[in-house]
């Protein structure tokens, strides 16, 4: 890069360093200043709740409520693709809603198995386990915590 001098007698570097200058300072402003100048502004990370003095993660995203999922079926959550169960009355279980055979989306809970429209495969409500194939793998378990009536994604 040369240092050429323009005809005013300013260099090619001081123009690129007095830009590169103005650049940064900009960057260097309060949320809401439109003076261009002051201190920087970085909003400090989210802190994790509190509860009896130790800290907790922040909750998961509500996937619905406990009314939703009927004793010995389940419910599919389509937006999350994941599916909730309850075997037995208070007892949920979540699992992805994806089949294990070739990726389809499970459609329906019934008669104690979740199932896949594509080729007839059948999972267990209890577990995720293969009931009938085409599958040979266990849809994979989703973590969730339920608090009186809602279930979460954890």
């Amino acid at each position: 890069m040369s240092d050429r001098v323009s005809s005013e007698g300013t260099t090619r570097r001081t123009v690129l360093v007095t830009g590169a200058a103005v650049i940064a300072a900009a960057g260097c402003t309060k949320y809401g200043d439109e003076s261009g100048g002051g201190e920087s502004f970085v909003p400090a990370p989210a802190s994790p709740t509190k509860k009896n003095g130790s800290a907790q993660p922040p909750a998961g995203e509500v996937l619905g409520t406990t009314s939703e999922v009927p004793e010995g079926g389940g419910k599919i959550f389509d937006a999350q693709k994941v599916v909730v169960t309850q075997p037995a009355k208070g007892e949920f279980k979540a699992f992805t809603a994806i089949c294990t055979h070739q990726g389809c989306t499970v459609d329906k809970v019934e008669n104690g198995t979740i199932d896949c429209p594509c080729h007839g495969s059948k999972f267990r409500i209890q577990d995720g386990s293969v009931a009938k194939g085409p599958a040979q793998r266990p849809l994979e378990a989703k973590r969730i915590s339920v608090s009186g009536d809602q279930i979460r994604l954890t």
